[in-house]
């Protein structure tokens, strides 16, 4: 049987992040439309209908305009590596971590994923900005999953 104790701090600190970065996920979508209205491109035919009888010039149907898709694009990155961070964060919440070091993981990987989307999707910076940030995320996550499975695994 395991005894499965949690440091009130470093809980406190997962849900926290966990939410800035679920919230962060969530108005991707917001970015993504304000994109459309700003570049005056919609991917659905009742979109431009909608466009219309709110006055939008010029709306047009497009579903390639590199400005909507890159921001998508960051959305959907996010969709994808989030979701590991919820779960990695979890598993290593749950391992007894220093609470110094929980709490800086879970800080540097929801700051590296904010700035992946700026330098991606708000202020394009050439790579390898967005690499690095992806990378750092990425490694933590993999990081405290290596750790939670350590730590739940050992004889």
């Amino acid at each position: 049987m395991i005894d499965i104790t949690i440091d009130k701090n470093v809980f406190h600190g997962f849900l926290f992040y966990t939410g800035v970065l679920v919230l962060k996920t969530m108005l991707m979508s917001l970015l993504t439309t304000r994109m459309r209205f700003m570049k005056r491109v919609w991917s659905s035919p009742e979109d431009i209908d909608a466009a219309i009888k709110l006055k939008i010039p010029s709306p047009s149907l497009k579903y390639d305009d590199e400005h909507v898709e890159r921001v998508r694009r960051a959305h959907l990155n996010d969709l994808e590596n989030i979701p590991m961070f919820i779960f990695s964060g979890f598993v290593y919440a749950l391992s007894q971590p220093n609470p110094s070091v929980a709490l800086t993981l879970f800080r540097i990987y929801a700051l590296a994923r904010i700035l992946h989307t700026v330098v991606y999707a708000i202020y394009v910076v050439p790579q390898p900005a967005r690499a690095i940030f992806h990378v750092i995320s990425y490694f933590i996550a993999i990081y405290m999953t290596i750790v939670g499975l350590i730590m739940f695994f050992r004889p």
